[in-house]
């Protein structure tokens, strides 16, 4: 193999698509992103045309071409949003749009899952979302059951894409850390629950197999400006364990901020719990981690910029224009419910707080201090491991320094940014490598530790936070 190859990884993300090249070396020589919106149909559902994402990936490749001035494409991975539901047919094609994490139409559906015997419910080890896929493909047998008939298959959303890439899709396959975080997985017992599947409506043919993240599944056409090649594809895996691998957090405790925010705790042991307030998922190794995950974190910034018609640089901007306790406003973040353990399925957001002389700055600061009020509330389920390290923090949401300062004042522990380019994207690409029997590891920096400070103004504002 040439020294000059690179191996790709696709981070299929909620709200957009990062696909980043890493050199043998495990440097990023080459990245891009293309965004796409959430398809909203009727309220509280969130779906996506798998062609949307086929699209945005062709449209990532062809901004690689400069970037990689010819450079080989040794193999290539997948990193995907987790949980949602995706129905293909024999060939791998998806026969109606992708169900997302975000969708909550399958509420009424969770009941199947509270029904199930204890033991059965216990080996689960996660808390019921309805934006999990066996709740969601519940839904679809209730409302669409025959579309589910038709289906060969049920897949993960990376999982679809990679079908939709392959030149022949073959049986349907997903690995061990995105099995895990469908509700359909018995945790302590490594394979698919029948108990759980029986809820979901499913045949138990219609199951994935589930192999190694880094194992070549095929290979796929890929074009890059004028150049078509075949590239080896491997399984991938789910988005959050690949960032984990890329950020090489094996302890302690990391805060990954996207569109959700999720609250890591490496190098568990997962046992059955009958109502569990985290989840426990596969890494995409042999082990697992904790996670006390937020649907609501870059989601809910997003949102309150647009409705204050703010970049998100502007958004900043004005949040750092307020003082800390944002003037006594109060932003709760759940714009679309939670997972449960922080907040319920159907709890909702809000301002409290107004008054005449509340700013935009304050809103901008309010709405900053809410999700960072989330994210220690998460943390706090997770306890506080021994070991005294900083807190990592990865995501693009985490990068501003004013981010970073809130984070160590509300967590009161210090933090430090692991700065590792598109790191679940990064992390596919080394299961991709891997595939191939190579040794990479994405390269990653750290920023300087960003110490707690003491704010008695902050303390009283998520005091009235937790009581809003």
């Amino acid at each position: 193999m040439s020294d000059a190859a690179v191996v790709l990884g696709v981070d299929l993300g909620t709200s957009g698509l990062k696909l980043a090249a890493l050199d043998l070396s495990g440097a990023v020589v080459a990245e891009s992103e293309v965004g796409y919106p959430i398809d909203r149909p009727r309220p509280g559902w969130a779906q996506t045309e798998v062609a949307v994402w086929r699209r945005a990936l062709d449209d990532a490749l062809a901004a690689l071409e400069n970037q990689l001035a010819g450079r080989p494409v040794a193999a290539l991975g997948l990193a995907g949003q987790m949980h949602g539901a995706v129905l293909v047919d024999q060939d791998g094609a998806a026969l109606a749009p992708a169900l997302l994490w975000p969708d909550q139409r399958a509420t009424a559906e969770v009941q199947r899952w509270r029904d199930l015997p204890a033991g059965d419910r216990a080996a689960l080890a996660n808390p019921l979302v309805p934006g999990m896929t066996g709740p969601l493909v519940a839904w679809l047998a209730t409302a669409r059951p025959e579309l589910l008939a038709r289906a060969a298959a049920v897949l993960l959303p990376k999982d679809a894409l990679r079908a939709a890439l392959l030149a022949d899709a073959g049986p349907a396959v997903t690995d061990r850390s995105d099995a895990s975080a469908t509700l359909l997985w018995d945790v302590p017992g490594e394979r698919w629950s029948p108990a759980a599947v029986a809820a979901a409506g499913l045949r138990p043919e219609q199951l994935p197999a589930v192999r190694p993240g880094s194992a070549v599944v095929g290979t796929a056409a890929l074009v890059i400006g004028t150049a078509r090649t075949e590239v080896p594809v491997v399984v991938g895996g789910a988005d959050t364990p690949l960032a984990l691998l890329a950020a090489g957090r094996r302890d302690g405790l990391q805060v990954n901020l996207g569109s959700g925010a999720q609250v890591l705790r490496p190098g568990v042991q997962p046992v059955p719990v009958a109502d569990p307030l985290v989840h426990s998922y596969a890494t995409v190794d042999e082990g697992w981690y904790a996670m006390a995950a937020l649907q609501n974190a870059g989601l809910a910034w997003s949102w309150v910029g647009a409705v204050l018609g703010l970049s998100w640089p502007a958004f900043l901007a004005e949040a750092a224009g307020a003082a800390p306790g944002a003037g006594g406003v109060v932003f709760v973040p759940w714009l679309t419910g939670e997972r449960g353990g922080v907040a319920g399925p159907d709890a909702r957001g809000s301002w409290s707080g107004l008054s005449a002389d509340a700013t935009r700055a304050d809103l901008a600061r309010a709405a900053l201090e809410g999700v960072g009020f989330a994210v220690a509330a998460a943390a706090d389920l997770l306890g506080t491991p021994a070991d005294g390290d900083p807190v990592a923090l990865t995501g693009g949401g985490a990068r501003d320094a004013g981010v970073q300062q809130l984070l160590a004042d509300v967590l009161g522990r210090p933090v430090r940014h692991v700065r590792v380019h598109s790191a679940s994207a990064a992390g596919a690409a080394v299961l991709a490598a891997r595939g191939l029997g190579l040794d990479v590891a994405a390269r990653r920096s750290s920023g300087p530790v960003v110490e707690p400070r003491t704010a008695p103004a902050l303390t009283a504002a998520r005091e009235r936070w937790s009581g809003a």
